[in-house]
């Protein structure tokens, strides 16, 4: 089977990840529009509909425009990784292991919305929680994030790396978000099940990619008071199985003495840590992956895969 894919915002930071990834990818075919096309609404059209699959790497109202440009009748199929319709009841969320039937769903879908970054662990991590019984929907959930400037895009590059950028810093780490709003709460709430907002802290740090999400649990609160190996069990047997999540060993964890935000770039993988002090009734659940990786280009390769039928690490 030959399939043939365009990227919607190919010169982008996830474009360019998706477009390498999948440059030794069996089976597909390339539709691209040179510079002087890529802003003309009748060329970008015209490729969408020609599409087997389109990938929508563009900023949000342009992911809405591209979508409004698709004729149902020509049978593209779409993964759009921006934010616009993640909580959207008619795009079917593309985070396979979300739970048993979620990989089903998006294999038959028309239209998926690849995750965020940060989205991705917190869900990953609150909820089978939360659908085990852990951690009550009510519970106020705080998590606390770190990622590579690269999560920010071209810009945010430039201000790392580029001397003449009129952003240009030199800090080691960054705390933004700070009005409590970011993009990524709204999907995190509904498809971890949460009855409230969230309170999401994401931080950045002068390294180009790479992602630590924090869940903190004071599991001395919570109804049945459950033990750092409860949240681990529950995890582990949510995830088991899964080709792209681990969740680690408790006697790993508990030999470790620090976490590496860059451990897992180039993958497409996620690893879940529960570190925790079952005397104190405290653990930190840690969700580590690369925010290009399976926070973005990764994942829309695996959602592609799935979608077009190919093995689910094609690519990867």
């Amino acid at each position: 089977m030959t399939a043939s894919i365009f990227i919607d915002g190919e010169a982008g930071t996830t474009g360019l990840q998706i477009k390498e990834r999948l440059a030794g990818h069996a089976g597909l075919t390339m539709i691209s529009l040179d510079d002087s096309e890529r802003k003309d609404p009748a060329k970008r059209r015209e490729a969408l509909n020609d599409a087997d699959l389109a990938i929508l790497c563009l900023p949000d109202d342009a992911a809405r425009e591209a979508a409004a440009l698709l004729d149902p009748t020509a049978g593209t199929r779409v993964i759009d990784a921006s934010t616009a319709h993640r909580t959207a009841d008619h795009w079917v969320y593309g985070m396979p292991e979300l739970d048993q039937g979620q990989s089903a769903r998006i294999a038959a879908a028309r239209l998926v919305s690849n995750p965020g970054c940060y989205a991705n662990a917190s869900i990953s991590i609150l909820a089978p929680l939360i659908g085990n019984g852990l951690l009550p929907a009510d519970w106020p959930v705080t998590i606390n994030a770190i990622s590579g400037y690269s999560g920010g895009g071209k810009g945010m590059i430039a201000d790392f790396e580029d001397p003449t950028s009129k952003g240009y810093t030199e800090e080691p780490f960054r705390v933004y978000g700070l009005s409590l709003a970011h993009k990524h709460v709204p999907e995190i709430q509904l498809r971890s099940g949460l009855a409230n907002r969230p309170l999401f802290v994401p931080s950045v740090g002068r390294f180009r990619q790479g992602m630590i999400v924090q869940v903190p649990l004071q599991l001395w609160a919570l109804p049945g008071k459950p033990s750092p190996a409860d949240i681990h069990r529950t995890l582990a047997a949510h995830y088991d199985g899964c080709r792209f999540v681990h969740v680690v060993p408790p006697e790993e964890t508990a030999s470790m003495s620090g976490l590496d935000p860059e451990g897992l770039n180039g993958t497409n993988d996620l690893r879940l840590h529960v570190f925790g002090n079952a005397g104190e009734g405290q653990a930190v659940v840690m969700g580590l992956l690369d925010n290009l990786g399976k926070g973005a280009s990764g994942l829309a390769v695996q959602n592609l895969n799935l979608m077009l039928g190919f093995d689910e690490a094609e690519g990867l």
